[in-house]
């Protein structure tokens, strides 16, 4: 029997409990028929017109993203709009949208885990624990042996995909390292956490000025983290390639594919 989109949104609502979910956040089933039939799936971590064009050119007959196209509240999705857009174009492709985000981030073998795993961090743990045990938001750990925050930052440049604005750190390159906190995506709110403070450095994306430059000068004084900045996407995109392999676990008779395609928004820096 081929799988449905309902049997295919059940799988991900087992995998990702939408119920853990922020209460901020709108993952789950955004376009589709229950009864649609579902053969090949593509894994981003975006829905832009990219991705679209992509799932729509493979054939998928759902598109699996990380990031919700409809996160905020919209009076409208008219064509002359970029949401609306590519909702039509999906919708007259017969390919299914479905979002799994904070969710996601949350579980072990989620973002931050992945990224933690890939950097090789033991005894793992949330830097917020979710109601369950083993979930929650981030994650922080040791290094196996101490390194340094120049070659910790050189060895995520070779862990997650090539970006524009690639890795920047706050720190000196020499300085030793041992725990590590961490946080797929925008972490910043997480800057004045007990654990984020009590780590050598703290990895995350989208750092603000006001906030780094705060958390910084803090250190200077005996107390807080070097910062590794990366890219928002990158951090994220590492754990399609593990959410595939626990879907394709669970449906072996559907296709699932990992995008390639670099949706960064930024696509080039001037240095001085």
């Amino acid at each position: 029997m081929p799988t449905t989109l309902s049997e295919f949104n059940a799988t991900v609502e087992r995998l990702w409990p939408s119920e853990f979910a922020e209460t901020w956040d709108a993952p789950g089933l955004v376009s589709g028929a229950p009864d649609d039939r579902v053969d090949r799936v593509l894994l981003a971590v975006d829905a832009v017109a990219a991705t679209v064009e992509q799932a729509v050119g493979t054939g998928a007959d759902v598109l699996l993203v990380h990031h919700p196209l409809l996160l905020r509240g919209v009076t409208s999705i008219a064509e002359t709009g970029y949401k609306g857009a590519l909702l039509a174009k999906l919708i007259r492709s017969r390919c299914s949208l479905v979002a799994a985000h904070t969710n996601a981030d949350i579980v072990d073998d989620g973002t931050s885990s992945v990224l933690a795993s890939r950097l090789g961090l033991v005894e793992q743990q949330p830097i917020e624990p979710g109601v369950r045990p083993g979930t929650g938001i981030g994650r922080v750990g040791r290094m196996p042996e101490p390194t340094t925050l120049g070659r910790l930052a050189l060895a995520l440049g070779e862990i997650l995909p090539a970006t524009a604005t690639g890795v920047r750190v706050s720190g000196d390159f020499e300085q030793s390292v041992s725990t590590v906190a961490l946080c797929g995506g925008a972490g910043d709110s997480l800057l004045a956490n007990p654990a984020v403070r009590g780590s050598d450095v703290y990895i995350t994306a989208d750092l603000r000025h006001h906030p780094a430059s705060e958390s910084r000068e803090q250190s200077l004084l005996g107390s807080g983290p070097a910062l590794v900045d990366v890219s928002h996407w990158a951090s994220e995109w590492l754990w399609l390639e593990t959410a595939a392999r626990q879907l394709a676990a669970a449906l072996p008779e559907v296709e699932f594919i990992v995008s390639d395609l670099r949706t960064d928004p930024w696509d080039f820096v001037i240095t001085q």
